[in-house]
């Protein structure tokens, strides 16, 4: 078969393209379950940050919304990769745990060893947990904590959360609707509809088209950090889906996606949650980060992402939050004095946040 050469363009037109993939320059979505479905997975550690990055990719969407799509057993939110928290639709969850998940619990081993958790621990832990939360009882963290004390099994020393990652990351638990502010879980058969089991080459091709669909353009490196396969896993699974998707060339590098699209045209001004998909469903974040500001997007480089305003694909700034009771208070950082139209998209995004939230917005002064 002949080999299609890749469409050159510049950094700009990926960042325009990703936006529009993503559902985030235009969606032809209406709720948050379609979103989650589309986007295959969404880092979630942060959940009420994860939360806003589903609804800034809808038309009108609040965050009880997100919740209730929660509720009803359409979004889950568990560790299928990476050893993160992420965001999956309730048809995906069982097949990405069972292909992904794997690697995380063999590279956990060690830590296993030194906590002492052995597979009888894992064992007597799902029987006690499985008696105590039958019929689709959630239970908060520290409820979990005392069925597995009450059963001989220590939590000590992170024990508590390494039993509840493993048993998540082998299909037994999930995170359930949130108790007040508090984590809770549920047996995960007991809380999610029986769903279609692929595995093998139809997985792995499942997870390449769907990824490079939603997140692309992306490298297949971007792709083996996202997912945590191995480079010949990854590679097979690109090369099942090549013909589905197009390539792109850009600083020498090829860089996959869907369908071409159009890129969005215009200005653009959107405010992100500081674990959102346009910025860690990529190796490379220097592509929409000025270098001498990538510092600041993660202060101290710990990890812990700060809020991020985007104007047209580049990351113009940072952003924090103060809630009141009625209100909730935007005070943007930006690198760069903007233009008067691009300050008036940032107060339609803070109001779009706002409506989000079902509270008033104010903005603070810039700095």
């Amino acid at each position: 078969m002949e080999k299609r050469l890749p469409v050159s363009m510049k950094i700009d037109d990926i960042l325009q393209i990703r936006l529009a993939n993503q559902q985030i320059a235009r969606t032809t979505f209406q709720s948050p379950a379609e979103v989650v479905s589309w986007m295959l997975a969404m880092q979630a550690q942060d959940f009420a940050g994860a939360k806003w990055s589903v609804a800034l990719r809808l038309p009108a969407c609040r965050e009880q919304d997100v919740d209730d799509a929660i509720a009803a057993r359409t979004i889950i939110r568990t560790w299928p990769m990476r050893g993160t928290l992420h965001l999956l639709a309730a048809d995906d969850a069982r097949w990405m745990l069972k292909l992904l998940a794997p690697r995380m619990i063999a590279r956990a081993a060690g830590r296993y060893r030194q906590l002492e958790l052995t597979e009888k621990v894992f064992s007597d832990s799902i029987d006690a947990l499985s008696a105590a939360m039958d019929g689709r009882k959630v239970l908060t963290r520290s409820e979990v904590y005392q069925v597995l004390e009450k059963s001989g099994i220590s939590t000590s020393g992170q024990r508590g959360i390494h039993i509840i990652g493993h048993l998540s990351q082998t299909r037994v638990l999930c995170h359930g609707p949130h108790q007040e502010k508090q984590p809770a879980y549920v047996l995960m058969d007991d809380w999610l509809p029986a769903t279609k089991d692929i595995a093998g080459e139809e997985a792995l091709a499942t997870l390449a088209l769907r990824y490079f669909t939603s997140h692309g353009p992306a490298t297949i490196q971007d792709f083996i950090w996202w997912t945590g396969l191995t480079v010949k896993e990854a590679r097979l699974a690109l090369h099942l889906v090549t013909q589905e998707l197009e390539s792109i060339a850009v600083d020498d590098q090829t860089f996959w996606m869907g369908q071409l699209v159009p890129a969005a045209s215009g200005n653009a001004v959107y405010m992100f949650p500081g674990f959102d998909e346009y910025m860690l469903g990529y190796t490379n974040r220097g592509l929409m980060v000025p270098g001498e500001h990538l510092a600041e997007i993660v202060p101290g480089n710990n990890g812990m992402f700060m809020p991020t305003i985007v104007i047209n694909g580049q990351v113009a700034g940072t952003w924090r939050r103060t809630i009141r009771k009625d209100t909730v208070i935007i005070e943007p950082k930006l690198f760069k004095a903007i233009s008067s139209a691009n300050r008036k998209l940032l107060i339609s995004a803070a109001q779009k946040y706002g409506s989000y939230l079902d509270k008033k917005v104010v903005m603070a002064a810039q700095d």
